[in-house]
């Protein structure tokens, strides 16, 4: 009885999930439209902060309980699935365009920033120094979006929705709920159900966990690539990573210092390798076609089963 209940659970938190993602999609490309703000930076900011809530609220919510060490792992392990299967799958369903500023500017900067804290890393600690120095980064990056905002007003109507600006709020804000709460739902429900068959905490922290706190990234890029608003898509990602990073580890780092363990030198340079790859696949075409969605997915694989 126990099972059945939790497959119905399992079955509602992927409904939110999929409806949250249209509504958040939507009204995210309305809000753009309406003020003339180009979707790559409504993907780089409202939808990338957004889908990173449950990043987020994890690992902030250990540093305030002292459990800073399960940081670092969340978010490495999260920026490395974010690339290679949320992507992925992604450019698998609906071959995704990629903006040349992504290309040349917000990705490379991805990469760098995960090879600073790879860097600040290498003590084991990322103190309130390093923390300070994330934060910093952060505002820059946040500066830069403002000025490309201001500068690269583009007209969205003809891939957004014909929305009221309260309308297109309240779909964003409804939407961002429903995905938050569809993605807790989803992982309570697919651990008890993993639990009760017999596999191990790890296998069910390195797949389950770590995919639902990536399903708000995943749901928003396949609604946002299927709908057209293929920046929207990837600056999910691409935001989301830089978000991870520079936000959330910055401000846990102010709470308490966060260790960083040996192995995860081994996985920031994964996530680097991954945000490399995501670099030459997007060179390759100026976008992010079915090949090379299949290419991530085995690079996942091929991850996964050494970390096994």
């Amino acid at each position: 009885m126990e099972i059945l209940l939790q497959v119905l659970l399992l079955a509602v938190g992927f409904v939110l999930l999929i409806k949250g993602a249209d509504l958040f999609v939507d009204g995210s490309s309305g809000i753009a439209a309406k003020f003339g703000i180009p979707q790559l930076v409504i993907g780089l900011t409202i939808v990338a902060m957004g889908t990173s809530a449950p990043e987020a609220a994890v690992s902030i919510s250990a540093a305030l309980k002292g459990s800073a060490d399960i940081t670092i792992g969340n978010i490495v392990g999260s920026n490395i699935l974010n690339i290679l299967i949320i992507l992925g799958l992604s450019s698998v369903i609906v071959p995704i365009a990629v903006a040349p500023s992504t290309i040349k500017i917000e990705t490379p900067f991805m990469i760098a920033i995960t090879g600073i804290m790879l860097l600040l890393g290498l003590d084991r600690t990322i103190s309130l120094i390093d923390g300070i120095i994330f934060l910093v980064l952060f505002a820059a990056y946040l500066a830069y979006l403002f000025m490309m905002a201001k500068k690269n007003k583009e007209n969205q109507e003809e891939t957004a929705k014909e929305l009221s600006v309260p309308k297109a709020i309240i779909f964003a804000v409804l939407g961002l709920a429903m995905i938050v709460i569809g993605s807790n739902v989803t992982v309570d429900a697919a651990t008890k159900i993993a639990e009760a068959i017999g596999l191990s905490e790890r296998f069910i922290g390195l797949t389950i966990v770590a995919l639902g706190t990536s399903l708000p990234e995943l749901f928003t890029s396949v609604a946002a690539a299927r709908k057209g608003n293929a920046d929207i898509a990837i600056g999910n990602i691409v935001g989301s990573n830089i978000f991870n990073i520079l936000f959330v580890i910055g401000i846990s780092a102010l709470i308490v210092p966060v260790p960083f363990a040996a192995n995860f030198i081994f996985d920031s340079i994964i996530a680097i390798a991954a945000g490399v790859m995501l670099l030459l696949c997007c060179l390759w075409t100026k976008s992010l076609r079915r090949w090379a969605g299949v290419l991530m997915l085995l690079g996942y694989a091929a991850y996964f089963a050494v970390i096994l």
